[in-house]
């Protein structure tokens, strides 16, 4: 059983590091992916391109539900709710 909600939030953390590289090449102003994070810093957007990125949490949540293997999709929630507290984090202290 918590081999299932490892996998689901593994699957749910490289879908957001995706999620997060799809969101750098559509928004970003340069092909340099490092230089993408570096001005979202700087100019305070870090945060919505994270948010954008676990976005491909979704499909992988109800993919598994879908599947009926729920203890992954509690996995992705989980790394779902990660995301969104590192960046909570990053918001209010930055």
């Amino acid at each position: 059983m918590k081999k299932e909600i490892l996998i689901g939030f593994v699957v749910g953390l490289i879908a957001t590091a995706f999620g997060l590289i799809l969101a750098i090449q559509i928004f970003g102003k340069s092909d340099d992916w490092g230089q993408v994070i570096n001005q979202a810093i700087n100019e305070g957007f870090l945060t919505k391109l994270l948010s954008i990125g676990a976005l491909l949490n979704l499909g992988a949540f109800f993919l598994f539900l879908k599947k009926n293997q729920d203890e992954r999709a509690k996995g992705v929630l989980i790394a779902t709710l990660l995301v969104f507290i590192i960046t909570m984090i990053i918001k209010f202290f930055n």
